[in-house]
């Protein structure tokens, strides 16, 4: 039978309840539950967190080549560095950049399809100005490139591939190559817009413009090589390099250094008056020598004699070969001044 309440009771059993003095039913739940992570199957996620940060870690290495080499083409102070990796739908990076841009395809061999490498029209217009003899000042206004501009960003974008190519090197032997530029977004469509790629954004700073890069790989195109995207892969292709690739060019840099080199094999203390009294074919004892190269026997920094190693009996010895360029008799006038004292 159910039992009713007065509203006395139902005032106190809701007192109760705001006090905590009774427990609800959903107080009374275990509180160990397992947290549920949200998966979208039409955003599948294809790059680990460690596959994102080796690819943050190799277009640090780009940003830098890429900051030395435009600062020296450009004349102007530029800064590049990467201010995001994330992946995303091929269809998102479309949408998120500006029409018209500046778009460059390019062909990622030895790999299979394209990359995106999009510059934003701030930093397009500012190297275009600066490279025309101007301070490198931006400009407000969306248009598409002319023949003339987009020649002059060609030669901007192949020298930027080649910055590429040696970022990836510890990866693989990556040979970018710029297939053609585009302004509108809708007319670069790689992939299908479903396709899941990894977008590095670098953060570009022209003198006193600033702007965005953004380069965008298909997981199609990196696939191949998802496996060599490791921190522990990336670090033992470092120390690879260290020790055979760098020590072969720092040895071939050094072989064409001319270095002044002077050999002391041994010394020996003689007097004045037993230097003078020397003449072709005597013979002086020595203690420690092993060489049979002649030897130049010098008084003070001047060479006196040469001489010929051998060997008297169980004694090493040199032999007086010839007295080469005399000196003057006030030296040795003063040598003996010198030995009396």
């Amino acid at each position: 039978m159910t039992e009713v309440l007065s509203q006395d009771e139902i005032d106190q059993l809701l007192t109760a309840f705001s006090s905590g003095d009774v427990e609800t039913e959903e107080s009374r739940q275990p509180t160990g539950q397992r947290k549920i992570k949200i998966y979208d199957f039409k955003r599948p996620d294809k790059f680990s967190k460690e596959q994102i940060r080796t690819v943050s870690i190799m277009h640090e290495t780009f940003a830098r080549l890429t900051t030395t080499s435009l600062s020296a083409q450009l004349r102007s102070l530029v800064q590049v560095h990467v201010a995001s990796v994330d992946q995303l739908t091929y269809e998102e990076f479309i949408r998120s950049i500006p029409n018209p841009t500046t778009l460059a395809v390019i062909n990622m061999d030895p790999l299979k399809g394209s990359a995106i490498l999009e510059i934003d029209p701030a930093i397009t217009f500012s190297i275009i100005d600066r490279l025309f003899g101007g301070h490198g000042e931006g400009t407000n206004v969306m248009r598409e490139l002319t023949d003339i501009e987009s020649s002059v960003m060609e030669g901007i974008i192949v020298r930027v591939l080649g910055n590429m190519r040696e970022a990836w090197s510890q990866v693989i032997d990556l040979r970018p190559r710029l297939g053609q530029i585009e302004t509108n977004p809708q007319f670069a469509q790689i992939v299908p817009p479903t396709e899941m790629v990894v977008l590095v954004t670098l953060e570009t700073k022209v003198g006193d413009v600033e702007g965005m890069m953004n380069f965008c790989i298909p997981y199609l195109t990196i696939e191949p090589i998802i496996s060599k995207l490791s921190a522990q892969y990336w670090y033992s292709s470092v120390r690879r390099g260290t020790t055979t690739e760098n020590l072969n060019i720092l040895r071939d840099r050094l072989s064409t250094i001319e270095v002044a080199l002077v050999a002391e094999i041994g010394a020996m203390d003689l007097t004045v008056r037993d230097v003078l009294s020397l003449r072709g074919g005597d013979v002086i004892r020595l203690q420690n020598t092993r060489t049979s190269d002649p030897m130049v026997l010098k008084i003070g920094n001047r060479p006196k004699f040469l001489c010929k190693p051998g060997q008297v009996g169980s004694k090493l010895a040199v032999q007086i070969i010839d007295q080469l360029e005399d000196i003057e008799q006030e030296d040795f006038e003063e040598l003996a001044a010198e030995e009396g004292e």
